[in-house]
């Protein structure tokens, strides 16, 4: 089954990638593997991170693609392919995936949006950088340790503070 997907050159998209055992902590067990796999594929196949949040089994990354370039498939692929090759071999999978020469690390799939303007891109950052306290791993957005969040403080386009709030609307301020 080909799956439709929107493929625009030079586009900014939000993706959700998910381990195949959504109870799993690998993710952030082998955060260093995680890195060299990304590492490598941007070395390979150039992209630009906007944002990237690392949780226990799924992530959520923002990236922009180059102007005459919209194959994201090819650079999950490898980011997935990467961080495998990276960590032991230790997990159960399927007789399908066996017989396909797959791990069964990954769900097969991942979910993409493209980001269609200015206020799309905004929402999409502060949901990337908000999941951790939305799925109950940190009190608070700076707390998270694999969150692009820390960059964002840095360059001062969010406030060390940002989504503490009991009210918080998914709000995200100016960035320069």
């Amino acid at each position: 089954m080909r799956y439709r997907r929107v493929l625009i050159r030079g586009a900014t998209y939000f993706f959700t990638v998910n381990l195949a055992d959504r109870r799993s902590r690998l993710l952030i067990e082998h955060i260093d593997d995680l890195r060299a796999a990304v590492r490598d594929v941007k070395r390979a196949h150039p992209f630009e991170i906007l944002a990237w949040v690392v949780l226990p089994e799924h992530m959520h990354a923002i990236w922009s693609l180059p102007p005459d370039d919209s194959d994201y498939s090819t650079r999950w692929n490898q980011i997935k392919g990467g961080f495998s090759r990276r960590i032991p071999a230790d997990e159960r999978g399927s007789a399908s995936r066996s017989r396909k020469r797959e791990r069964g690390i990954w769900q097969r799939r991942f979910w993409e949006h493209l980001i269609r303007d200015e206020k799309d891109l905004e929402q999409h950052l502060s949901y990337v950088h908000y999941n951790p306290v939305k799925h109950g791993h940190a009190r608070q957005a700076a707390d998270w340790p694999y969150s692009s969040f820390h960059l964002f403080v840095r360059r001062e386009w969010l406030s060390l503070d940002w989504g503490c709030d009991a009210d918080f609307q998914g709000g995200f301020g100016e960035r320069g």
